[in-house]
């Protein structure tokens, strides 16, 4: 498998942009070599500038649920283009895709869009700060809420994967509210209850899926919400990456539990850039031009953006694919520990429904701690190994992969042949 046209893209994207990326995972600084540069996409597969197909399991990350240019999709899109790209005013479709949001989510009466899962969370957490009175928040080590200030302290993906335990440019100030809990320890969060009377939220992905998949112990997230009632705080879900993954709607519900405010991300718009926030009418009703706490965007319910966010959601509900993804998700479990186990390699596999996770590491991964025991030389090895044999991964030990509903019998056929090659690969060093 050749890469000279994307060594070539590399070289030249050096010249006017930062690293040659607009992201800094897209830099494979963890995985050693040069960046990708793709071409095109289609159901399953992803193309790059040297014609080389892929399976792809990064999906944007997740967003393309149905896989790449589903027909539906596709059609909306092109409808909606005829009629313009963007007004600054409502649109029918906002109204409609809002419906479908808050009809997903329980206790969700009303819905902001925005344009990005990073904007839909400061939001959120402005509007928690505006309807508690407090100004301090909790969040966990290693799930990643986007770049704003108040929240780029201990995360995850990029910047556990580059070794940046925060970012130049924030100011202490920024973050002086902002406490930081271990995910699946109580205590650590009672701590913070204790010795602080004006924690305004706690915010948490439902799943980590910026620590590579880490999913809630022993009633993590119910014992959580209890918490937050019992002192006033409210609980913000951070379903950018799990939302409509695991179910329709959010995981939390599968944990039977109810998040104050659910932060949503690209999923609803089918890949493009959208993002929303939500609530109960009480919460939401602060928000302007209802109430005080203002946040506003050009841009937010994009008229092509909401008319993918519908096609996508209504195809996703018709397909109910969800048994599928636990089955896939399954079945690639058992090749990634059947081929570990053959070579001798330490592997630990997390998986949540259509989201799964590989930890070159004998630990049990609970959390952000026990994630960073696993391996990364031996994830690069295994990153290069799998593209070269036709599967397309996150170029990040702690990145999710993510299945879609276009994978066929012949796709995981690829991806357990790519397994065992990597795994063989790996137990070389």
């Amino acid at each position: 498998m050749q890469f000279k046209k994307s060594e070539k893209l590399y070289n030249q994207g050096l010249v006017n942009l930062v690293g040659a990326v607009n992201s800094p995972v897209r830099a494979f600084a963890s995985v050693g070599g040069n960046p990708l540069f793709i071409k095109k996409a289609k159901g399953s597969k992803i193309i790059d500038v040297d014609n080389n197909e892929y399976v792809d399991l990064v999906l944007s990350y997740g967003p393309m649920i149905l896989g790449h240019r589903h027909k539906k999709v596709q059609k909306a899109i092109k409808k909606s283009l005829k009629n313009g790209y963007t007004f600054g005013a409502s649109t029918e479709n906002e109204i409609i895709l809002a419906k479908i949001v808050c009809d997903a989510f329980p206790g969700m009466d009303k819905v902001r869009f925005v344009s990005s899962g990073t904007e839909a969370v400061l939001s959120a957490l402005r509007l928690a700060r505006a309807f508690t009175g407090h100004d301090k928040i909790i969040k966990f080590a290693g799930c990643y809420h986007g770049h704003s200030d108040a929240l780029l302290v201990a995360a995850g993906s990029g910047l556990a994967t580059l070794s940046i335990p925060g970012s130049k440019g924030v100011p202490n100030d920024a973050v002086k509210n902002t406490l930081i809990a271990e995910y699946n320890n109580l205590a650590s969060v009672q701590k913070h209850i204790d010795e602080n009377k004006d924690i305004a939220a706690i915010i948490i992905e439902p799943v980590g899926g910026n620590m590579g998949v880490v999913i809630p112990q022993n009633n993590f997230l119910k014992e959580l919400k209890s918490l937050c009632e019992t002192n006033g705080i409210l609980l913000i879900a951070d379903e950018v990456m799990t939302g409509f993954r695991s179910k329709f709607g959010g995981a939390q519900e599968l944990f039977d539990v109810q998040a104050d405010i659910t932060c949503l991300g690209k999923v609803i718009g089918g890949g493009f850039p959208v993002g929303a926030y939500g609530a109960r009418n009480e919460i939401m009703e602060m928000v302007s031009p209802l109430g005080a706490m203002y946040q506003a965007g050009t841009l937010s319910g994009n008229p092509i953006a909401m008319a993918s966010g519908i096609a996508t959601l209504t195809e996703l509900k018709k397909q109910d694919p969800y048994a599928e993804f636990n089955s896939n998700a399954e079945k690639i479990e058992g090749f990634l520990l059947y081929s570990a186990k053959k070579y001798n390699v330490d592997l630990t596999v997390n998986r949540f429904g259509s989201m799964i996770n590989p930890f070159f590491t004998n630990e049990v991964v609970t959390d952000f701690t026990l994630a960073q025991t696993s391996d990364t030389e031996k994830f690069g090895i295994f990153f290069w190994e799998m593209i070269h044999n036709g599967v397309f991964l996150p170029p990040s030990q702690f990145e999710a992969w993510f299945l879609s509903s276009a994978l066929s019998d012949e796709d995981m056929s690829i991806v357990e042949i790519a397994i065992e090659k990597a795994m063989e690969k790996v137990s070389g060093i």
